[in-house]
């Protein structure tokens, strides 16, 4: 069985760690939640990991978290609402197997390009976070969407391991068009999970 850690701050609801962990207790994806790790005590996410009995632990300072990380020793870390800027020491320490979500179309290198299903270029909101990056959709593209990669020194770029897309409609807000683009984004982390743990 693989061992997974999911980290988590105080933004958000914890549907993304909701998902990993619907997914394990399934046994869709074939690993255990060694540990569930926020960077603040009031994150909602932490009452979905004491409902589940998973092991929390807290860790205000980003310079704390490697050796935390090696001490759980996990075989994947996936990045659920992280807020904190993740150190080149820990990205060095676990290459290629930090997962983190981006609210943006990420492209396979650095100079490319994402199609939207209609054909029309898509955003990479490179930078942005959630909202920011839901209201850029909202105002210059036809979908929003998200990308899940592999974290790397580059910001917001690394390799693609799954993408979904979400059509806008004209009569979408922020809340409308991230509410329905979240239940894809939790249903494409428990599909990636689901393949690299098996």
């Amino acid at each position: 069985m693989k061992k997974l850690v999911v980290l988590i701050s105080n933004k958000g609801a914890g549907t993304n760690l909701q998902a990993i962990i619907d997914g394990v207790e399934s046994e869709k994806i074939k690993a255990n939640i060694t540990a569930v790790i926020s960077d603040a005590e009031d994150a909602k996410g932490l009452e979905r990991a004491k409902k589940h009995n998973l092991p929390i632990e807290i860790c205000p300072k980003k310079e704390d978290l490697l050796p935390l990380l090696q001490k759980l020793n996990p075989d994947y870390i996936c990045l659920a609402g992280w807020k904190q800027i993740v150190t080149n020491q820990v990205i060095d320490a676990y290459p290629n197997r930090i997962l983190n979500l981006h609210p943006g179309l990420i492209p396979n290198n650095i100079n490319g390009v994402v199609k939207n299903p209609d054909g029309t270029d898509a955003l990479w909101n490179k930078g942005k976070l959630a909202e920011v990056a839901i209201q850029n959709f909202l105002d210059h593209n036809t979908y929003a969407g998200s990308s899940i990669h592999l974290l790397t020194k580059e910001f917001d770029f690394g390799p693609v391991l799954a993408r979904t897309f979400e059509k806008i409609l004209p009569t979408d807000t922020i809340e409308s068009l991230y509410t329905r683009l979240k239940e894809k984004e939790n249903q494409m982390y428990k599909e990636v999970l689901t393949k690299l743990c098996r």
